[in-house]
């Protein structure tokens, strides 16, 4: 059975993943920095790694396995649970894939570059309920999709 790994600490959609998870019944990792708080569940395991970079995300990537799902908005992480056989899907609903990786990885490369020469300032926009909404879609089409054996 799959399990649901969530990079926690800015993690807008933590509530809608586990009502997703709670309707099938499937495990989620809250992996993050601190303890976070969400509601109590049996299905939910709580990881609180040190501080450091990249800490949680070397715990959901030494973790995560075959038909897993990772929830992140981080694009690098993404692409080392993507090589390990799991499925991605950011906060938006727009799901990680082994086509699209490689450009979200260069699209992610140049904006940081563009951002350090002071050519463009901010980030992208604000998260909003369509985003919620197809987050929702997304997870529960991935879910089904696994349990298909697709």
């Amino acid at each position: 059975m799959s399990e649901i790994y969530i990079d926690g600490d800015a993690c807008p959609v933590k509530d809608e993943v586990l009502r997703v998870a709670e309707r099938h019944a499937l495990i989620v990792h809250l992996v993050s920095n601190r303890w976070l708080r969400v509601t109590e569940s049996p299905l939910v395991r709580r990881v609180v790694v040190p501080e450091g970079l990249d800490a949680a995300d070397d715990w959901i990537a030494e973790h995560i396995g075959d038909n897993d799902i990772v929830v992140t908005a981080d694009i690098p992480l993404a692409a080392r649970c993507l090589k390990k056989g799991a499925r991605a899907l950011g906060p938006t609903g727009k799901p990680f894939t082994e086509n699209s990786i490689g450009m979200a990885v260069a699209m992610r490369d140049l904006m940081a570059q563009l951002r350090d020469s002071g050519e463009i300032k901010g980030g992208g926009p604000a998260f909003s309920k369509q985003d919620r909404s197809r987050f929702l879609e997304a997870l529960e089409q991935m879910i089904q999709s696994i349990r298909r054996g697709r």
